[in-house]
Parts: structure tokens; sequence; C-alpha cells
């Protein structure tokens, strides 16, 4: 359920934006990018070489939906979908606050 809560007149409801607003407000696709190179992360496999650059390592906990990685000198723990389509946001804002500094995610 998409829209803005309007309270108006002692009433609360639910406005829903017009496809113009909608147009303006509708999130692009985003990427993750290596911040020392610029480079686009476009594969697990170019992710991974990135973060075991980093002092991560994989961590192999029998799942088979899952790619895991762990630093051994924190609790830190990133979990990614094995499948890339289910790649989101979500899991790139993880790798860049587990990795200040070395990752960030850009509109495109």
């Amino acid at each position: 359920m998409s829209g803005v809560w309007v309270f108006r007149n002692g009433v609360v409801r639910l406005e829903k934006p017009t496809t113009k607003e909608q147009s303006k407000s509708k999130p692009g696709r985003k990427v993750l990018v290596f911040f020392p190179s610029g480079e686009v992360i476009s594969s697990y496999k170019i992710l991974e070489t990135k973060l075991l650059s980093l002092g991560w390592e994989r961590y192999y906990d029998g799942d088979p939906n899952f790619l895991r990685f762990h630093k051994s000198s924190c609790i830190d723990l990133i979990s990614l979908p094995k499948d890339i389509n289910k790649f989101d946001s979500v899991c790139m804002y993880d790798i860049v606050m587990k990795n200040p500094n070395m990752f960030h995610v850009r509109d495109i």
C-alpha cells in the first residue's frame, strides 16, 4: 500500500499519489560500487574478490540458499541470497554498513 497518510479536519486518510507524482518519486535501480576503484559490482565473483581482499572469509554452514562471509576480527556476518536476482538494495546496504568507506550504493 503506497501513498501518504494525511490528517485533515480530524480525519486520517491515505492519499495515493497521481501518476505524475509516482514517476517523480519512483526510486531507480541501484548498484553496489567498490569505492576505491569506482568499479560497479556486477557479479558475486567480483564481490567475493573484493570482500576477500578486505579480510572477509567464506563461511560455510551447509545452507545452499545463501553465500555467507565473516571476518575473524569481528562478529559481523554478511549473508547474501545465492540467487543473484534476489540481491537487492538491502543486501547492498548491509555490505556498505559492514565495510565503511569501501563500498557505496548508487542510483542508475
